[in-house]
């Protein structure tokens, strides 16, 4: 049985029999739940079934398979969160959730590259949130403590036996374009100013002079992969362009290459790049809205959306997936 939509009470049955899970949906249906091996975090949009679908009456319910061997969950704060690679099991995946905006979020963001140990273990996971709509703070839960967290990060390390190996990927619908050289003086989620071909500018004032694709993410080159960061313009004159990535300042960003239907862009992208059955999958929230994907059919893997993906770093406006891999074994001589 793959990923799927559960209510509270399925939800329940299957902790009480001891399955390990991770878990998407509302807060109040999270906060129901007993104690058990689970993780969780807060969104209130999926693709499930093939079809986009936004609820606060179901869960979106990942089992993990019977044969992993161990199973330790913990929660990061700002401070502790640099360990989690080290932490990790050296045959397996750890499974993390970080609510959006938190202090750990901006921390793992700005740092993930230099953490100890980074890249040697699978990592990946995702960007907890809720719409302003909801008014609700984004939690991650642990389903052993049966708490919720506003601020601190929630980890799943896995391990797996040694006949068994997790690959995780990502999917970036976006390649750089041929625009303007972007650059910015400091690193961060804000900035007021960015060096345009190396010239200093207010980035509100020259978004607003080209007219950029709000749709369309910045994309750069970081840790040997292409990330996207979307920006948002502030109001008033004084106030600074937010992004839903950090930008850093040694990184040279162009604006994606223009699209013709963002829709039918996304999802030829996610056609083309999966064609394997996946364990876990999550899409970025601002792909499901800009491909109006709510109700609409889609052949894109399961999951819950995100306000963030997370593979080895923090990633925005991508699909993010697990598999769990056989090794072929050597033949004898």
């Amino acid at each position: 049985m793959g990923p799927e939509m559960k209510t509270p009470e399925e939800v329940k049955r299957e902790l009480a029999a001891g399955k390990v899970l991770l878990l998407a949906g509302d807060a109040q249906l999270l906060q129901q739940l007993p104690a058990g091996t689970w993780v969780g975090g807060t969104t209130s949009s999926f693709l499930s079934g093939g079809t986009g679908l936004s609820t606060r009456e179901r869960l979106f319910v990942t089992e993990l398979p019977e044969y992993i061997e161990q199973v330790e969950i913990k929660t990061y704060n700002s401070e502790t969160i640099s360990s989690v690679y080290f932490d990790a099991p050296a045959n397996g995946f750890s499974f993390i959730i970080i609510p959006f905006r938190s202090q750990t979020h901006f921390a793992f963001a700005m740092n993930a590259t230099k953490f100890k140990a980074y890249g040697l273990h699978p990592l990946l996971g995702w960007i907890s949130g809720q719409s302003k709509e909801e008014g609700a703070a984004a939690m991650a839960l642990n389903g052993q403590a049966a708490s919720g967290r506003t601020d601190e990060a929630v980890v799943m390390h896995v391990k797996l036996p040694e006949a068994k190996v997790a690959s995780i990927g990502m999917i970036n619908p976006f390649e750089q374009g041929e625009a303007d050289s972007i650059r910015f003086p400091a690193s961060g989620f804000s900035t007021k100013d960015a060096f345009i071909n190396g010239v200093r500018m207010n980035f509100a004032d020259y978004l607003r002079a080209q007219n950029l694709d709000r749709r369309l993410p910045l994309v750069a080159e970081h840790a040997g992969v292409m990330v996207n960061t979307t920006f948002r313009e502030g109001t008033g004159p004084d106030a600074e362009v937010q992004f839903y990535n950090a930008v850093f300042d040694f990184l040279e960003y162009r604006h994606a290459r223009p699209i013709d239907s963002y829709a039918d862009h996304f999802t030829s992208k996610i056609y083309n790049g999966l064609g394997v059955r996946t364990l876990f999958s999550c899409n970025c929230i601002l792909n499901y809205l800009h491909s109006e994907l709510e109700g609409r059919h889609i052949d894109c893997p399961p999951g819950p959306t995100t306000f963030g993906e997370i593979a080895y770093q923090t990633l925005n406006q991508t699909v993010v997936y697990l598999r769990i891999v056989d090794l072929i074994a050597r033949p004898e001589a």
